[in-house]
Parts: structure tokens; sequence; C-alpha cells
């Protein structure tokens, strides 16, 4: 069976969805293959703790969150996706859409843009329903096997074909892959020409062989800190779990580390080598050392660290308050894949056109987390999936229109 639909979209995640809404805003006749028994999984996953939906920076700041591609850095045009000046799609623009939707927005203290009720699940009932209002026809446990005479599936019914005008291919990077995003369409768009740089884990934790008097502080927050690696500092909190360390704070640093560069904690962000020093010292010497550490850091879990990877432990006060300052994160490498929020690598940029058209597969664009792009956590991927999805779909749209 082949069926010749105007423009199919292969993977129903945020990027997904967004170029089936732009082609379907043009009157194109749209299928939307996912291999999962309902759409965006991860979507949801990450929405379960509150959907971070973008952040509130000016265009040109949003964008200098953006690294990684084979070369170390993006090309110009990725960066471009999100300057609201030339109509691309940027934190305003992703804001005015949600609240298209009904969704109604706030802005936290830190500039992280959230729905009021914090979940994502209203904001995908009502992007699913606009869908099926124009026309859109999801269709689930649709698993893609090939491109051989038209775009090949293993569906409920059987084997299937497509042959679409146009086509949009979002089916996600390597990260979290029980929930849809496992890769495997890695070898088939490599053996159709396409450049594919190795996935590697992304806004991810790293491992640590802890000592047995680590373990009461698993599932502890560590709060406060300053986190240098490189040229990359992260301020937010973070969690010590019996696997290792993880959260906001590491994944800031996530990537500098993974690639290789040595990172150290500021125990004590607010004060000096100087004032640690005279507070240090004014604490009684009878007490043991790690009563004298909770006087001064006061808090258990920091205290935890300082002893923990802070041998050969210092004799001075001095010494001390400088461990405080300058603590080396000793770890064991990043998590995998399975556990990271997100990946870098993907489809290259080399292989594809400023409008998201592969070079080896003419009329095939590609969106989202297949492409060779990584940020950190708060509001960047998400607005960047949604932006290339919208860009792929506008771009599969006008060739649909052509053929």
């Amino acid at each position: 069976m082949n069926e010749v639909p105007d423009a199919l979209v292969i993977g129903a995640g945020p990027a997904g969805l967004m170029a089936a809404e732009m082609l379907s805003d043009a009157s194109h006749r749209v299928v939307v293959a996912e291999a999962m028994p309902t759409p965006a999984r991860k979507f949801l996953m990450a929405g379960k703790s509150g959907l971070n939906l973008t952040r509130a920076q000016p265009a040109a700041d949003f964008a200098r969150h953006f690294g990684g591609g084979s070369g170390g850095c993006l090309p110009p045009h990725p960066r471009g996706y999100f300057d609201a000046k030339d109509g691309t799609f940027g934190p305003e623009a992703v804001m005015a859409w949600a609240r298209g939707l009904g969704i109604e927005l706030f802005t936290g203290s830190t500039g992280r843009v959230f729905p009021v009720g914090m979940k994502a699940s209203p904001l995908l009932r009502a992007w699913l329903a606009r869908l099926r209002a124009n026309g859109v026809d999801l269709r689930t446990r649709w698993r893609w096997r090939g491109v051989a005479g038209g775009f090949e599936f293993d569906t409920p019914a059987g084997p299937r074909i497509l042959s679409p005008r146009a086509t949009v291919l979002a089916l996600g990077g390597a990260s979290w892959p029980r929930l849809g995003s496992d890769a495997g369409w890695v070898p088939m768009l490599r053996a159709a020409g396409v450049s594919v740089a190795d996935f590697r884990p992304a806004n991810m934790g790293f491992r640590v062989r802890w000592s047995p008097q680590m373990a009461r502080h698993f599932g502890a927050a560590v709060k406060n800190t300053a986190i240098v690696a490189g040229s990359a500092t992260g301020r937010g909190e973070w969690i010590v779990s019996r696997a290792g360390i993880e959260g906001g704070g590491i994944y800031e640093v996530a990537a500098a580390i993974r690639d290789g560069a040595a990172a150290q904690i500021d125990l004590a962000p607010d004060l000096d080598v100087r004032a640690l020093t005279r507070r240090l010292e004014a604490v009684p010497d009878r007490l043991s050392v790690g009563n004298r550490l909770r006087r001064v850091l006061r808090d258990p879990v920091k205290v935890a660290l300082l002893l923990e990877w802070g041998r050969p432990w210092p004799d001075t006060a001095a010494g001390w308050a400088a461990r405080m300052k300058a603590l080396p994160m000793r770890h064991d490498g990043p998590m995998g894949l399975e556990r990271a929020i997100s990946s870098a690598g993907g489809i290259e940029w080399s292989a594809v056109m400023p409008d998201l058209e592969l070079r080896a597969l003419p009329g095939v664009f590609a969106a989202g987390e297949m492409l060779d792009w990584e940020a950190p956590t708060g509001g960047y991927l998400l607005t960047a999936c949604l932006a290339t999805g919208r860009l792929a779909g506008l771009a599969a749209s006008r060739h649909a229109g052509r053929l």
C-alpha cells in the first residue's frame, strides 16, 4: 500500500508537532507518524516538574547559550533562528504561541518562563486539538524502517509505504531512549549519505564512587554554590545521589566537564578567603574538624563534600578557607545517554541547507535534537526544538507547494 500525502512528519515531539502546525496552516494534508503509543512522551516527562518553555532574554543573549557542532561551534544560521527581527522563533514568539493555545504563563526570578499550572499536559492537549482541527492525521505505533521506494513503516496493520511531496524528520536525539528518542534513524540516514556525528550525553550528571560516609546525604540538595569549569559557570542547585552528582547547577557546566575541563566548587560564593579564614579562626580549637567546618559553612552536605573531596586536608584556617573557595570536583565521568536530559551530536550542519533540507535527500528536512547542537537546560532546549521545527515545516510547505 503506497499512500501519497502532501507532507509527512516523522516524530511527534515538539519539533515534529510544530512542523505539522506550519504545514497544516498552509492547507497541506499532513500525516504525522509516531513510533510510540502516544505523542510527545519526553515533553510530558519534562513537564512533570514544571515545564520550562523558554527564557525571557533578548534574542542575542539567548542565542549565545547554544553550542555544539562537530567543529565545536554552530554556524551562523542556527543562532539566527531566535532573532525575532527576521520573523524567526525566539523567546517572545514562544510565549505568544503558548498564550495563543490558552496557556497562562509566568516568568520566574531567573527569567525562566513556565505555564501557571506548571505542567505540560494542558498545553499538549490544546496543541493536539488545534492540529486535529487543521486536519493533521496523527498515527501512533508507526515505526520508520527505511526509504527504499518511499518511507517504509511497520504499523499495527502491517507494512505501509508513504510517498509524500515533502517530509520533516523530527525523531529526537539519543537521550531518554525509553521515551522514544533511541537514535534508531542514524544508520538509515548514514546509508543515504547524510553525515551524522556520534551522540554524546548533554545536561547530564557525573558518576562518583562515594565513600560510605556519604550515604547519609544521598538525595540531599546542594544550594548556593558556584561551579567553574573552563569558561563555564553554574550557580544552580544540584543533588548528591547514590550514582553521583546531578541537577541544574551541574548541567550548566556539564558540557565543559564532559569535554575535559577540570571543575572547582566554591562552597561559599558570597564570602572571600579572608572572611572565611577569620570565621574559622574564631571557632574554638577544641572542636573536631567536622564541627569547626559546620560552624562556618552551616550546611552538613557542604561539609561532607569538603571532607570527601578536600584531601589531603589542610592544617590551617587559611588552607581550609582556600579549599572551600576552590574544592576540586572529583568524578568518574559523565552519566550515560539513558540518564541525560539531552544529547549532543546528530546530523552535521554541513549535511543541511540553511532551511534544514538534507543535501543528500532533497525534499527531506530535519529538526529538533536530530541536529548537532546542544544548550543548557533553562528553556533553551525546548525553544530550539520549536524554532527548528517551525523552520523545517515552513520550508517543507514551500517545497510541497512547488511540486
